[in-house]
């Protein structure tokens, strides 16, 4: 990262706070923002250490790349995680470790998924007008849940995003997907996933990953031996499709 700092403040962008990182210049502009939403139950924080690392593995991503973690709109404290946040609640089966019908999960729209969306969509719309980027300079995801409201969002906006990350995510509203993804063609998407998952199953994923290449997205699929985790080698493929998508600008 050259002797650039990273610099991180707390700041609404549209319905969420956010924490936003960055090593630019001062009064500089970035050339592309990248907004990562962190997993279900974990601190709206989860995901901020990220920025840094992949700032040190491109330095292109210190110099010109602006990097925003909006905190998930509802709290899990009844479920005994105060820090917790959630952007959907999960049916109570599976909060209770008994329920794990994923053909089921991929097919229904959860509960929750539209406010999630909308919540997400203004973070977008806040981060175009503040920061005076398209769409098309503006890459969306995340990690599991996530990713999933992630992949909602990217297939929904009036202008295709620049990119879409799904780190450990899965197939959700699958025939809304499949009709959406129409028109979005072409999409770099990177999308990597632990074959030892026993959180959202490897099988999910590959399913995800079918849905958005029979659509026509560019899907880079990384499957790596791990758990329900963000692995090392995914952290630099991610550094690298980040840094991809900053074209010869």
């Amino acid at each position: 990262m050259g002797n650039r700092t990273a610099r991180r403040i707390a700041t609404r962008l549209g319905e969420l706070d956010c924490n936003v990182v960055d090593a630019l210049a001062e009064g500089t502009t970035p050339d592309l923002a990248v907004v990562l939403c962190h997993g279900f139950g974990a601190p709206a924080t989860d995901l901020v250490p990220l920025a840094p690392e992949l700032m040190s593995l491109d330095a292109r991503l210190a110099e010109r790349v602006r990097f925003i973690f909006p905190g998930a709109p509802l709290t899990l404290a009844e479920w005994g995680m105060p820090a917790g946040r959630a952007w959907f609640h999960l049916p109570e089966e599976i909060m209770r470790g008994q329920l794990r019908d994923w053909d089921l999960f991929a097919r229904e729209v959860p509960p929750g998924l539209p406010a999630a969306r909308r919540a997400v969509m203004s973070v977008v719309e806040a981060v175009s007008t503040t920061m005076k980027l398209p769409y098309g300079r503006i890459v969306l995801g995340g990690f599991s849940q996530g990713g999933m409201v992630t992949t909602d969002v990217a297939l929904r906006l009036e202008e295709a995003p620049a990119g879409l990350c799904i780190l450990s995510g899965t197939l959700t509203s699958e025939a809304e997907w499949r009709q959406k993804a129409q028109a979005r063609k072409g999409l770099p998407v990177f999308q990597a996933h632990g074959r030892d998952d026993t959180v959202l199953p490897f099988s999910a994923a590959e399913r995800l990953r079918d849905v958005l290449t029979e659509s026509g997205l560019s899907v880079d699929f990384l499957p790596f031996h791990g758990p329900h985790t963000i692995d090392s080698e995914e952290l630099e493929r991610l550094a690298a499709f980040l840094a991809a998508r900053l074209g010869g600008r």
